[in-house]
């Protein structure tokens, strides 16, 4: 016998959430009762995505899922949603967080890694936006968050790859506003500045520093800063918000 709870519950997608940003998305969702369908980019995350989605489950009493897919091929990104689709019934939330970076100063990057990185940050975003879409229309209902940077904001020396997908993400989700308001879907990008993660981990303490000089609240953020706010734009609460770029940089970008 079906539980009410399990008919009723929203579930949501969010794309590389087995660490990170999107790890904490994942888990703040499952603490506001969604469903969760985790994502890592390859068989060889799966045992980190599996150990969060079962956590998940125990913790919040929700259904999860955990799903390798490489959002950058169109067909892996359609068999993802497919699979969340088929576990829980719908997806009312698709948090678009994959990214990769390959940095590099302009005149010395190769081609392969700036098309790496349009290729999973702004193409992979296309790939399962499209891949929701109707879904969410044919429900009348639907929260897409996508993940861009205030670097897609802003530009960043020896970032041009990464600065192109965030800012081409950006015009995607007005886009994407635009066709899908009128159905009851709401598309929003969220920006964050510098977060504590693995990638920023990996900093020297004096590039740190200098990068914290840069931040109005003199701290980088945490990624629960950033998973709050994707929580909020994925209810009911946030219906009317459209088409928007939310910064969360602790003043970074004023």
């Amino acid at each position: 016998m079906t539980n009410e709870t399990e008919t009723t519950r929203r579930a949501a997608l969010v794309t590389g959430s087995s660490r990170g940003i999107g790890r904490a998305v994942a888990q703040e969702l499952a603490r506001a009762g969604y469903d969760v369908c985790v994502n890592c980019s390859s068989e060889q995350g799966l045992p980190a995505a599996r150990e969060l989605a079962d956590a998940l489950a125990a913790d919040c009493g929700v259904r999860t899922l955990a799903v390798a897919a490489n959002v950058a091929d169109a067909q892996e990104a359609a068999t993802l949603v497919d699979a969340a689709c088929q576990e829980f019934g719908r997806v009312d939330v698709l948090v678009n967080n994959a990214g990769i970076t390959r940095d590099g100063l302009i005149a010395r990057m190769k081609e392969e890694d700036f098309d790496a990185v349009v290729g999973v940050n702004l193409k992979g975003t296309f790939n399962c936006c499209k891949a929701v879409a109707q879904r969410m229309m044919k429900q009348r209902f639907g929260r897409i968050v996508n993940m861009s940077s205030v670097v897609g904001v802003a530009g960043n020396a020896g970032q041009a790859n990464y600065a192109a997908s965030k800012a081409g993400v950006i015009g995607l989700t007005k886009s994407l506003a635009r066709e899908l308001a009128s159905r009851n879907v709401t598309a929003n990008a969220v920006a964050p500045g510098f977060i504590t993660t693995d990638m920023t981990a990996a900093l020297s303490d004096k590039r740190r520093e200098a990068m914290t000089e840069r931040i109005a609240a003199r701290r980088l953020g945490a990624p629960e800063d950033v998973a709050a706010l994707v929580r909020f734009l994925a209810s009911d609460e946030a219906g009317y918000i459209t088409g928007q770029v939310i910064c969360v940089d602790g003043g970074m970008s004023l």
